[in-house]
């Protein structure tokens, strides 16, 4: 009877692992809004939902770090779902505060842009595994806005 239940528990584990998950990648980070209490970027995340159901997301965590340092985290809870069979763009909005940029002068006044690392966590609800998190994680540089955009 052990032996029967070891052959039925590889053989789940087996299909289990073999499932298809749903893929994410960090398509885009841009400049959205320079305003009084800081600055605020959108990265566009886009995920693959190989299922024929829609998968809930329940939430979004995200980490900018900057010369090793973290500048902006935050979450964005419930951001809603992945459609059947198809890609979905997400928008994830990462506020910086103007305190964070002055204390990263020396990089911006090098070449008037910082260098980033975007790492993003998105986890989705899925039926047969629970909660499952993918990583992502993109490095850049985002341009800082002159003068000259403004006018």
């Amino acid at each position: 009877m052990a032996e029967l239940l070891d052959k039925a528990k590889n053989f789940v584990a087996d299909k289990v692992a073999n499932m298809k998950k749903p893929e994410a990648s960090i398509t885009d980070v841009d400049l959205t809004h320079v305003g009084r209490d800081g600055i605020q970027y959108n990265a566009k995340v886009s995920v693959t939902n190989p299922y024929s159901a829609p998968i809930p997301i329940c939430e979004i965590s995200y980490t900018l770090k900057s010369a090793g340092r973290v500048i902006a985290s935050g979450k964005v809870p419930d951001p809603g779902s992945l459609k059947a069979s198809d890609s979905t763009m997400l928008d994830v909005a990462v506020k910086v505060p103007h305190s964070v940029l002055v204390s990263l002068i020396k990089d911006i006044s090098a070449d008037w842009d910082i260098d980033y690392e975007l790492e993003v966590g998105l986890t989705v609800d899925l039926p047969l595994f629970g909660d499952l998190t993918i990583p992502l994680s993109q490095k850049g540089e985002i341009k800082l806005p002159t003068f000259k955009d403004f006018f």
